[in-house]
């Protein structure tokens, strides 16, 4: 891999919507463009590694994978633990290899949100520079090319792809399938008012992915689970694009909550009630009914789930942009509530 192309204070020089994030002056509509410093992208995470700790020439590459934003990599990364450990707790084994899937699926998510991030970054560069809170990032800022940013999304797909080898044939098949979704999605926004359903596709695909690689096959449970996860993520991506919708709206881009608009606390709380019911009746389909202590520590598992949906609900501020990023980044806690009660279920 190539070094960038430019240093972030000479792309500074050569861009100047990057020097205008430094000053803050106005985008074209009007509106303060955040300020940027050193390369960052405007929304990381306050005092992230990438910008602290990570050699200088590697931190436009990581900022393609939104290693500076790790948000993303957990929630592509809770749907596969929940589908390993509820298939864990439908046939009751519990075997070594399980713990590299339990691995294996938290490396595969860091890479393969890394790649589908910097694909995301490569199809959207114009759109990026047009919105307040993406004109800072890499390619965009000119910090990285697209060639550049190319050839670091393949790097990341191919190291994932060896992590999938490792697994059985069936779930290397579901494994390949989901690049599909994956390279589809940064396009939807452009023909549909869903793009959420797509992201919701891609990001859940490991529920199906990793029960397989502990079963050896996809079964009921498993679609209730990934259904789930997809209603799940319907809800934070929402509150996630409510961030970006005056920008949206101005060069076109569709979003759910543009779509939902004032109704979006309606529509949330249908998909909170959809995510923890398709959750429950995964739970139901996967357990025996010969273990009823088992089964009722894993439906602890969605019931504590919607109600961490429901503080969100409580919180909500579709006009606040700071509220928003903040109940959007509370969903790792959001999913982890499942991991840690299954995981209590499998070992009951």
């Amino acid at each position: 891999m190539t070094g960038p192309k430019t240093t972030p204070e000479a792309a500074s020089r050569e861009n100047p919507r990057l020097a205008a994030g430094r000053e803050n002056p106005r985008l074209a509509d009007g509106r303060e463009n955040p300020p940027v410093a050193d390369g960052q992208v405007s929304d990381a995470v306050t005092g992230n590694w990438v910008d602290h700790l990570a050699p200088p020439a590697t931190r436009p590459y990581l900022r393609l994978s939104r290693a500076d934003r790790p948000i993303g990599t957990w929630l592509l990364l809770l749907p596969c633990w929940w589908g390993l450990l509820l298939s864990m707790v439908s046939d009751g084994q519990v075997r070594l290899f399980d713990l590299w899937i339990f691995v294996g699926c938290a490396i595969g998510a860091f890479l393969m949100r890394g790649a589908g991030c910097t694909w995301n970054d490569i199809t959207d560069r114009d759109f990026d520079g047009s919105v307040a809170r993406t004109a800072s990032r890499p390619i965009p800022s000119g910090q990285v090319s697209v060639k550049q940013a190319l050839a670091w999304a393949a790097a990341q797909s191919l190291i994932s792809f060896a992590i999938l080898l490792t697994f059985p044939p069936m779930a290397i098949a579901l494994g390949v399938i989901s690049l599909l979704p994956v390279a589809i999605y940064p396009f939807a926004k452009r023909f549909t008012w869903w793009p959420q359903v797509f992201l919701g596709i891609a990001f859940n695909w490991g529920a199906l992915l990793a029960w397989t690689a502990h079963s050896g096959s996809l079964g009921l449970p498993a679609v209730l689970l990934y259904l789930s996860g997809m209603a799940w993520t319907l809800f934070y991506d929402t509150i996630y694009a409510h961030q970006d919708k005056e920008d949206d709206a101005l060069i076109g881009v569709k979003s759910t909550a543009r779509l939902f608009g004032d109704n979006t606390a309606i529509w949330l709380r249908r998909f909170l009630v959809a995510t923890v019911t398709l959750m429950a009746l995964a739970i139901i389909t996967a357990v025996p009914a010969a273990n009823p202590l088992t089964m009722v520590l894993a439906l602890v598992g969605p019931w504590a789930m919607g109600w961490h949906m429901v503080w969100q609900m409580r919180k909500l501020d579709i006009d606040d942009p700071s509220v928003l990023l903040i109940l959007f980044r509370a969903n790792r806690d959001t999913g982890l509530l499942p991991v840690l009660f299954f995981a209590v279920a499998v070992f009951v």
